[in-house]
């Protein structure tokens, strides 16, 4: 464990300490939640113009069901039992942080951002694989961004986004595998 650790610290040393001033900058608005308002709603777009207002409803539903639990679980529930300090609490990497943002008073594992992020992504990209084949690449890659996004500040340490991805992999999956089995059964992408 110990040596995960280390490895954990390194890789965290290495993405938070290189510093670009124009990186710098990108990177306090991309983790931002509201500086992607645009994307949702072009997103609520598509979906009013594929399908049904009645599945719309369920796949908002849906959408607001995976960001609940991912935030609740990530947040409400395991934030509290692991109790790991962020990286910019570390009095042992505090002098060579380049922290670009508030540090922030919750923990740091996991990650809510990466957790958030990850499960929408992947409930959106399974829920447009058949109408639009590269949404889930893009998708993915747009939270692997902001997940990478939350190191590079100096508020998360690797392994907190890439717990949180993996979480909400798994969180945004079931509740697609809900959507499509229980509630919408017979949804079609026409």
């Amino acid at each position: 464990m110990e040596t995960l650790l280390e490895w954990d610290y390194h890789l965290f040393e290495l993405i938070n300490g290189t510093s670009h001033s124009f990186f710098d900058a990108i990177a306090v608005y991309w983790r931002d939640k509201m500086f992607w308002i645009p994307l949702y709603l072009l997103i609520f777009w598509f979906l009013f113009k594929h399908f049904a207002a009645k599945k719309v409803g369920v796949i908002l539903l849906g959408a607001i069901l995976v960001v609940v639990l991912s935030d609740q679980i990530s947040s409400g529930i395991i934030k509290p039992l692991v109790k790991r300090d962020r990286p910019c609490k570390n009095v042992d990497l505090a002098q060579d942080i380049h922290l670009i943002v508030a540090c922030g008073s919750g923990k740091s594992f996991v990650s809510s951002h990466a957790t958030n992020h990850f499960a929408i992504a992947i409930y959106l990209g399974l829920l447009l694989k058949i109408l639009l084949p590269a949404a889930m690449p893009l998708l993915l890659f747009w939270a692997a961004s902001i997940s990478y996004c939350q190191v590079y500040v100096g508020v998360h340490y690797p392994s907190d986004v890439f717990a949180g991805a993996i979480l909400g992999l798994l969180i945004g999956s079931f509740v697609f595998w809900l959507l499509q089995n229980i509630f919408l059964p017979k949804l079609k992408l026409e």
